[in-house]
């Protein structure tokens, strides 16, 4: 995820359709013509799927320039990178401003000097700006579509190895060769004609990683076992069918859900393994933060909204208290007021956003979790469920 940001008519959205070959951000001379982020999703050779973000004005003014502001400065806990847009050589309070929000969320940044038919970058302030932030310093005339290609090049250069490089979901876990049984259902909650992200995000790890990927449903996976030679390396199962995948999988027969894949993926893995058993120490009134990074149509069998909290009432015999959030929305109180934050497996946000997500929690000393490793634990075989993972695996949170 890339922002654009600057004041107004700066020529942010001239930018971002210069890079998408599109009309996608209206353009316009008059001030303040962006209100609200404007996305464009391309791929970027050397990247791959990269999303721009086209913002308001940073230096926007009145009631609604103000939540116009605001809004373009919560972009940055979203961002891999950012390019801050600057024209006639003024870099001042608003480019500060910005600035400082950007180290703060450690986020790196190129400075780019735009509208150089007009006014060229002088070269006392282009000095000036690399030695106080040491970042790289771009001009050019974005209407006029030039040094596109080196432009592209700086991106490439600034973004993060780490936006657009995961980890392998499995590597290190199989072997070449390695047979990997996915148990998926076919339920309410199955998009039509789908898969859902995680399964094939799995299938094709199971791939890159030269294994072998049979797919089956919870009902077929008795027959499956009773057929299958060799055994499969591993199992990975949708958290919601977990007890009847525990009972048909041999214990010798590793097994864990996609959630929990996920959850060594991304996020804070270490930070699960000691916030999760927390469940088990839940009193009445405590307040429960569940965090659904994605938005979706809501079932009456939804895994975050309806299943989660009634496993753990359940489970704890607790009266608790929940408050769902979905997407990158804001929290609807202090994460202070939290008992416990339960985070989805977070397929459909970057792995940046995810660990931003969860940091103000971590930083706050309140205990984290993942849907995947609280269902288990709540159904009595975490310890199953994580011990594929044991290279980080601490004893002592089992």
């Amino acid at each position: 995820h890339i922002g654009i940001f600057g004041r107004r008519n700066m020529g942010k959205s001239s930018l971002i359709n210069v890079i998408a070959k599109q009309d996608i951000a209206i353009v316009s001379e008059i001030p303040g013509t962006t209100t609200d982020p404007v996305r464009k999703t391309m791929e970027v050779a050397g990247l791959g799927s990269v999303v721009f973000i086209d913002t308001a004005g940073i230096d926007d003014y009145g009631t609604l320039g103000d939540k116009r502001v605001s809004k373009s400065f919560k972009e940055i806990k979203t961002i891999d990178l950012a390019i801050l847009l600057i024209s006639e050589n003024v870099f001042s309070e608003a480019e500060e401003m910005i600035v400082t929000e950007l180290h703060k969320q450690d986020v790196p940044f190129i400075i780019v000097h735009n509208k150089s038919d007009i006014v060229s970058l002088h070269p006392s302030l282009k000095k000036q700006l690399v030695e106080k932030f040491h970042c790289d310093i771009f001009e050019m005339c974005a209407i006029k579509n030039e040094r596109l290609n080196l432009f592209i090049e700086m991106l490439r250069r600034n973004i993060p190895e780490t936006a657009y490089h995961s980890k392998s979901l499995l590597g290190g876990i199989l072997k070449q060769g390695d047979l990997v049984v996915l148990i998926t259902p076919i339920d309410s909650e199955a998009p039509e004609g789908r898969l859902i992200l995680p399964q094939v995000q799995a299938i094709r790890d199971i791939l890159d990683n030269d294994c072998i990927a049979v797919v089956v449903k919870e009902r077929e996976i008795d027959h499956l076992m009773s057929r299958l030679v060799p055994s499969p390396a591993l199992v990975i199962t949708d958290s919601q069918v977990f007890l009847k995948a525990d009972a048909a999988i041999p214990k010798n027969i590793p097994l864990t859900s996609f959630s929990i894949m996920l959850a060594h993926q991304k996020g804070n893995f270490s930070h699960y393994l000691s916030g999760t058993p927390v469940i088990g120490k839940l009193k009445d009134n405590d307040k429960i933060l569940l965090l659904e990074s994605c938005s979706h149509h809501v079932s009456c069998d939804d895994i975050g909204r309806v299943k989660i909290p009634r496993w753990m009432d359940n489970f704890t015999g607790k009266k608790l208290i929940y408050d769902i959030v979905s997407g990158l929305d804001d929290l609807p109180r202090s994460i202070n007021d939290y008992a416990l934050v339960v985070q989805c497996g977070g397929c459909m946000i970057t792995n940046k956003q995810l660990t931003n997500r969860l940091k103000q929690a971590i930083d706050a000393g309140v205990a984290v979790t993942n849907y995947g490793m609280a269902i288990a634990y709540m159904h009595g075989i975490y310890n199953r469920a994580v011990a594929p993972f044991s290279e980080i695996q601490n004893d002592d949170y089992l």
